[in-house]
């Protein structure tokens, strides 16, 4: 009776027991792994969600502030009759429209590279599930390389859509161009109180509007490269991005 209580937990000679122990421990070392790497991915999700509302928040309170200062200087003006203390009320609601318009730019550009950092994060993880199983590689329209094609595909995995589109229809231009009005208006206004050509100020007002477009795209575009140029992916891409998760499955 001994002996047969004891036989099911003893291995016999042949080992037949060691394969079933060895496969029940790899799906569980499997199963820990995919459950961290969900964890992660899940972390990185809020993460982008929280970034995302919070810079919406801080575009559209600048944009409201634009609203509201420009009104503002149209009833000072209608009040004072355009003379007087005009011209200081008007220097300083658009010197601190600049200001905050800087502040905002920065912001919003900050955030534009840490939405690139979460994508490329979460195209590593999807990765990781290949590697877990190569089987769900057909499943991801999302990228599974952690590379600047990586990022692109995962941007836009069905409509492929061109440079132009991205950069024209992004917050960061939108929040340029604001900028870039404001800080001509306070130049603009600068050269008119000081001298009293309206010429010149219109001049002086587009330069520094062009120059601060210019300076900014040039500025986000060196921020760009720099990442790229400093950063290793994990998994390149082999190939073309339409042809990723055939070449994987």
């Amino acid at each position: 009776m001994a002996d047969d209580l004891a036989a099911p937990s003893a291995p016999d000679a042949s080992g037949a027991d060691a394969p079933a122990a060895a496969s029940a421990e790899t799906d569980a070392a499997l199963a820990r792994r995919a459950q961290i790497l969900a964890t992660e991915h899940w972390g990185l999700l809020a993460a982008r969600g929280t970034a995302q509302s919070e810079v919406l928040t801080r575009i559209t309170i600048f944009l409201t502030l634009v609203s509201a200062g420009l009104v503002t200087m149209g009833l000072l003006g209608q009040a004072s009759g355009y003379a007087g203390w005009f011209s200081p009320a008007m220097l300083a609601i658009l010197a601190f429209l600049a200001l905050i318009g800087f502040m905002t730019q920065l912001r919003v550009l900050n955030v534009a590279q840490e939405d690139m950092m979460y994508v490329v994060a979460m195209n590593r993880l999807r990765g990781g599930y290949v590697d877990l199983d190569p089987r769900v590689a057909g499943y991801f329209l999302a990228a599974v390389t952690d590379d600047q094609a990586g990022m692109d595909q995962t941007y836009s995995f069905i409509a492929r859509r061109s440079a132009a589109s991205h950069l024209f229809g992004s917050s960061m231009v939108l929040i340029v161009v604001v900028n870039a009005c404001v800080d001509g208006l306070l130049a603009a206004a600068i050269v008119v109180t000081s001298t009293g050509s309206v010429p010149w100020a219109i001049a002086v007002g587009v330069a520094v509007g062009l120059a601060w477009c210019a300076v900014s795209m040039r500025r986000g575009y060196l921020g760009f490269r720099d990442v790229w140029r400093r950063y290793r992916p994990r998994r390149p891409t082999q190939g073309p991005p339409g042809f990723l998760h055939d070449a994987d499955a």
